[in-house]
């Protein structure tokens, strides 16, 4: 089974170009499901299987869900090995720039969105970063020279990458995506695999709880400002 985790920020539009490519894979004789990571709740998984396609959903809800991802992903594999597919596409959350959903060995993939803004890129930490293929989707809003300053920047983050433009209604680049999709890896076992990149820290007073504002109510991993007198700070 081929185990390919698909990140990127909220609304770029990572299920609607999932379903496509996965219709493209179904087509040539894959089997494929999803799991989809969220927070609080979702449809995605209610989109997905009534496409056709088996499909867990995650809530990691006070967690963070990349801590949650990595908690469960290996269970999560043995279901697709279980349900016997040959593509098991697990989707994150994409709450914050700073997740880092991606497995070494695995086959990994970031969605933005043109409309995000030109600096999007330089904001978007691992999830790019350490990506093999970046999907640009809703390029169709925007004009030729926007899409490729938009690409120019994505290659200053990462210049490994494989680009692509893709549009998640029309499906427009599905099929060269579900090509390099069926090429990936195999998972083989992830016990005792590693990460790309760590994951956010997430040990803090707040994270069990805490409500109070206050230094005497914060423990664990705390980072503060350097805020200077004259106000400015780094």
């Amino acid at each position: 089974m081929k185990l390919i985790t698909l990140a990127g920020p909220p609304s770029s539009g990572k299920t609607s170009l999932a379903l496509k490519v996965m219709q493209q894979l179904r087509d040539t004789g894959l089997r494929c499901g999803v799991v989809k990571f969220d927070c609080l709740s979702s449809r995605d998984g209610e989109r997905y299987q009534e496409a056709g396609f088996p499909a867990l959903t995650g809530l990691a809800g006070n967690t963070c869900p990349d801590h949650f991802f990595v908690s469960n992903i290996e269970d999560c594999a043995r279901w697709g090995h279980e349900q016997q597919l040959d593509v098991l596409i697990s989707e994150s959350a994409g709450l914050c720039n700073r997740c880092a959903p991606h497995i070494r060995g695995l086959y990994a993939v970031c969605v933005l969105d043109n409309l995000s803004g030109v600096d999007t890129p330089r904001k978007v930490g691992p999830m790019l970063k350490t990506a093999d293929l970046v999907i640009i989707t809703k390029g169709d809003i925007v004009s030729q020279a926007e899409r490729e300053v938009f690409a120019h920047r994505v290659r200053q983050v990462n210049a490994k990458a494989r680009i692509l433009f893709a549009n998640g209604i029309t499906g427009q680049g599905s099929w060269e995506i579900s090509r390099l999709w069926a090429n990936a890896a195999e998972d083989d076992s992830l016990s005792g695999g590693q990460l790309r990149f760590s994951l956010p820290s997430a040990v803090c007073s707040y994270c069990f709880g805490q409500t109070k504002i206050g230094r005497d109510f914060q423990r664990g991993v705390v980072r503060r400002m350097n805020i200077e007198e004259d106000g400015s700070h780094d």
